[in-house]
């Protein structure tokens, strides 16, 4: 099933999202139905807020960058409970972009690598350090689980620049090839 992506403005991508408890029933379908609304919408990584569902959960998949960082070949994978322990290296800018911020790029300041602790679809606890494009997208997805949206992290000039854009995205007033759910539409529960 392809979900719906919630745009900026919706209350859910500023909430903090709860942790999945152990005994959650349905994470193989809804992991499935991520990566396939991820596929569909062009994305590299989705996180359960983004699809209006206030958990700690995202997927990713950064294949597509694999030409530029030849470790990413085959670089899918399941984050549940994730928690970013340490970050660190020098502090690298990136243009991003989101599937819930459609038609805006920024660039944006992270430090270039991170230590991550989180479950995998079996529920055992991981503890993995990344760096590069890797530390970069699972950043974005991990901030999505706290409130935090990429457009946050620019400069305050940019942001003052950002507002009407955003706005307009608020309101349904943007180009998307995938379907979305906007601020004040109803988000359907899928867990």
């Amino acid at each position: 099933m392809i979900y719906p992506v919630v745009v900026y403005g919706h209350p859910v991508l500023r909430k903090i999202a709860r942790e999945i408890p152990e005994d959650f029933s349905g994470i193989e379908e809804f992991v499935a139905n991520m990566f396939e609304t991820m596929y569909v919408s062009e994305g590299v990584g989705l996180a359960a807020p983004q699809v209006g569902q206030s958990v700690r959960f995202f997927v990713v998949d950064a294949t597509p960058y694999a030409e530029d960082e030849p470790s990413l070949e085959n670089f899918k994978k399941v984050f549940i409970n994730p928690e970013i322990t340490e970050r660190f290296g020098d502090i690298v800018s990136f243009n991003e972009g989101c599937l819930s911020i459609p038609n805006i790029r920024e660039d944006v300041n992270r430090k270039k690598a991170i230590k991550i602790r989180y479950q995998n679809l079996e529920g055992e606890w991981l503890e993995e350090e990344y760096d590069g494009i890797a530390s970069r997208i699972i950043q974005h997805e991990f901030d999505h689980l706290n409130g935090v949206l990429f457009t946050d992290l620019v400069s305050p000039l940019r942001k003052k620049l950002l507002r009407g854009k955003l706005r307009a995205i608020s309101k349904g007033k943007f180009k998307a090839s995938y379907r979305t759910i906007l601020p004040g539409q109803k988000v359907p529960e899928y867990i």
